[in-house]
């Protein structure tokens, strides 16, 4: 960045708090960038690159970098001012990545030659660019003069993160970036910070004109080389053979370094996995904490049950248990896994694989080297697929994923045949490893199963509404919420009334969990059977309200509980703390709320509901829905509501497209937290051509003038089919009436819909009963033909009396 620009100081050791000038903050440096392609000549040379060196753009790409880079001299081993190198020309690290000598990150420090100009003190920094492409060293140089400010600056520099990092003329490059750092595996910008300072060499930081991987840490060229004493360390040792002396102090050191990088190795794990309860990312958080750092291919399979998200998973597995692929993490290239062995593939392993004996005993198994051999027997349960190019030759580690010692999985670990095979040690941490991530996965699991169970229970307490019922058509929706716990207690409900009525029911029990799926599933339940009882709107509200004191105060629920009536083209409301609903007009296509009595949620006790009657016309649209769908923390619900009501009236081609454009206008898929219930009625009415009544007199003779007058009706209708049957059902029913009834005449009503109802209404207030008849019984046979020959039938109180019905269906045009 230019010198003086203030900037927000990067989080971490040596930042400062709040914005200071490049001058005097110690994190931050205007670099230089260059980009060495494998021919050793400069790609890309930034605009840094042409203040520091002196040399325009233009003469620097394709220049061979050894002769634009006069660098001298090596990071001083103290820190300090020592002097520097007197001769030009680059120093011996940097040489050495510009030929291709070092496959590690390598910094210096020393004066800078430029023309026309004094000797400048400069820092540099390369990195080793592995993956394929042309590009094979980054270089970073940075005047180090507007760091003189204090000795602090100079100890370490703060590492910071750009999540887009963005190359100037070399796009391609950047875009790149995370594939390009070494020991990285594709796709892991977002573990680069963990990675790079594990391994020693620089985070992200951006600048205003070069965003670049920026560094440093000055101890990096030390680091390394201490780093690779004790890999040859290590290599004799684990050989036999004598360690020479320079690497001596190194080897007795060697075991406490392993065993300290080990548990903090443990302990960044752990911190990493876990961090949700959602099984699918708990996976893939297990499969990638241990890539590249502990292994380059990690394979995680889970048994059948635990993927599903059922029980517990009984019994020791067998060579039938089917085991499921669910993650392969690696460090190849893009791709190279993927045919071979692709996520999601379920299958079961032979006895004599090392997998089989992992996952039977629940100990790790250390495999030093695949031979051919085991290469060949493990490729044979791949059929037309030949896996043995990835795994010959590489070191195995097969870890099981343990819970309550019961083997839920297992991770095949697999290092590249040029590092160094597992060993004992790695057999420990690899089994501490897996015992944490079984623990996790259970937990995982556990949730998972439970969020299934809720799920279950709530969606079988959920109706299955026709699509049609007397007088109206009717969609619903529902859309579980998007947070832990997201099973809720929104329900809906269409329930059907004598006289071709229909109930409309929305209610939400207040929280999420199992608990609240339970208590709806009671209280639609109730209302249900209260529906059928054909109470008004108000008493049902009412005695739903002791219920739930009855139940318990743990609760509360809001409903709202309409009655449409087609023939009267009526709608009785009533609201208990729910919000309203709206009614889309069929003339104009208008949309309102209506204006009701709220009421108190249920639940709350001792408080009074009432009810309101309202006109509707035929093709007026009701929706009613749960609160998730109009509110939104943090904003008024009013503009939800207005958005409910512009949406409704939205012209739609049906009744599942008008509910469709109203979850897109308030993005209920887009993250809502609550879960929706919704539920939309069109309003078609019940015309007076096909609603047909008669009055009767308490006199036998009426009976027959009954059959005769539904005989005549149902020819008029072309329902001939239908009057033999009618006829006799309708003589039975009349003929009780008659005989029952104490001074109000009989009432017999015809009503043609969906499907053909017959009414029968008296002023006694008994319901009669089916009960079982013999051959020479006198009463109870006219109830047992009704229930014989009718589709469906009932019956029901009145304010004067009762009625029994019964419903044909009507034959097919």
């Amino acid at each position: 960045m230019d010198r003086g620009t203030e900037r927000d100081t990067p989080a971490g050791p040596g930042a400062g708090h709040g914005p200071v000038t490049e001058a005097t903050e110690p994190g931050r440096v205007p670099l230089a960038v260059v980009v060495v392609d494998r021919e050793g000549l400069v790609s890309h040379w930034s605009r840094g690159a042409r203040r520091l060196f002196g040399v325009p753009k233009d003469e620097a790409i394709g220049r061979a970098a050894l002769d634009l880079l006069p660098v001298s001299g090596a990071l001083p081993e103290d820190q300090d001012t020592t002097p520097y190198e007197a001769d030009d020309g680059p120093g011996p690290g940097l040489e050495a990545s510009l030929d291709g000598g070092l496959s590690y990150p390598a910094a210096g420090r020393a004066r800078l030659s430029a023309p026309g100009s004094e000797r400048v003190d400069v820092l540099w920094w390369a990195y080793p660019l592995v993956v394929p492409g042309p590009e094979r060293l980054l270089v970073l140089a940075a005047d180090a003069d507007g760091l003189r400010a204090g000795e602090g600056a100079f100890q370490r520099i703060a590492p910071g993160f750009a999540p887009h990092t963005d190359f100037p003329g070399a796009g391609d490059l950047a875009r790149r970036l995370p594939e390009i750092l070494p020991s990285m595996s594709v796709g892991e910008s977002a573990r680069i910070v963990g990675q790079i300072l594990e391994l020693g060499y620089p985070v992200l930081e951006f600048s205003q004109n070069d965003r670049v991987p920026v560094t440093p840490d000055w101890g990096v060229a030390r680091r390394a080389e201490r780093r690779a004493r004790r890999e040859r360390a290590a290599r004799a040792l684990a050989a036999g053979e004598p360690v020479p002396q320079e690497l001596r102090d190194e080897g007795e050191d060697l075991e406490y370094a392993a065993v300290r990088e080990r548990l903090e190795f443990l302990n960044e794990v752990s911190g990493r996995i876990g961090t949700s309860l959602d099984l699918s990312r708990t996976i893939i958080e297990v499969s990638r904490a241990v890539v590249p750092r502990f292994t380059d291919v990690a394979g995680t399979y889970l048994r059948e049950q635990v993927v599903a998200g059922e029980g517990f998973p009984e019994g020791v597995p067998d060579t039938t248990t089917m085991w499921h692929r669910v993650a392969v993490e690696h460090t190849d290239e893009p791709g190279r896994w993927d045919d071979v062995v692709p996520v999601g593939e379920a299958m079961p392993f032979p006895a004599h694989t090392p997998f089989f004996q992992c996952m039977t005993t629940g100990e790790p198994v250390l495999v030093p080297r695949i031979s051919e051999e085991m290469g060949h027997a493990i490729a044979a349960q791949f059929e037309k697929r030949d896996i043995r190019p990835l795994i010959t030759g590489r070191s195995m580690l097969v870890v099981p994923l343990k819970a309550r010692q019961v083997v839920l999985g297992f991770m095949i670990l697999l290092r590249h045949p040029e590092r160094p095979v597992f060993n004992d040690m790695d057999r420990v941490t690899g089994a501490e490893l897996a015992a944490r991530a079984g623990l996790v996965l259970d937990n995982a699991r556990m949730y998972t199963y439970q969020e299934n169970v809720a799920e279950t229970l709530q969606d079988s307490m959920l109706p299955h509404i026709p699509p049609r019922m007397a007088g109206c058509d009717i969609a619903t929706r529902y859309l579980p919420g998007t947070l832990l716990g997201r099973v809720g207690g929104d329900w809906f409900d269409a329930v059907k009334l004598p006289g071709g009525r229909t109930a409309f029911v929305v209610g939400d029990v207040m929280g999420h969990g199992l608990n609240s799926a339970a208590m709806m599933g009671q209280l639609r339940t109730a209302v249900q059977t209260m529906a059928g009882l054909d109470l008004p709107p108000a008493q049902l509200l009412r005695n739903l309200d002791d219920l739930a004191q009855r139940l318990g105060d743990s609760y509360l629920a809001t409903c709202l509980y309409a009655v449409y009536d087609p023939i009267a083209s009526e709608l009785h409301l009533a609201n208990a703390g729910h919000i309203p609903p709206v009614l889309v007009r069929a003339d104009d296509g208008r949309s309102e709320l209506l204006d009701l009595p709220t009421g108190a949620p249920i639940g709350v006790g001792g408080v009074p509901f009432e009810a309101v009657r309202m006109r509707v016309e035929p093709g007026d649209r009701l929706v009613m829905c749960t609160d998730g769908l109009v509110e939104v923390r943090g904003e008024d619900i009013g503009v939800g509501l207005a958005t409910l009501c512009e949406s409704a009236a939205h012209p739609a081609a049906s009744m599942d497209d008008a509910c469709d454009t109203i979850i897109r206008a308030l993005n209920t898929c887009g993250g809502r937290k609550d879960d929706v219930a919704l539920l939309m009625a069109r309003l078609n009415g019940i015309g007076p051509d096909d609603v047909a009544e008669w009055r009767l007199a308490l006199d036998p003779a009426e009976v027959g003038r009954a059959r005769a007058a539904v005989r005549e009706q149902l020819h008029d209708w072309g329902l001939a089919k239908l009057a033999a049957p009618a006829e006799l059902m309708v003589s039975e029913l009349v003929t009780n009436a008659v005989r029952h009834s104490r001074a109000r005449p009989v009432e017999l009503r015809l009503v043609r819909g969906d499907a053909l109802l017959c009414e029968v209404d008296d002023d006694d207030h008994e319901l009669p009963t089916l009960l079982g008849t013999g051959p020479l019984d006198d009463v109870g046979r006219g109830l047992r033909i009704v229930s014989t020959l009718s589709r469906e039938w009932g019956t029901s109180r009145t304010e004067t009396g009762k009625t029994v019905w019964f419903e044909l269906t009507l034959p097919r045009r």
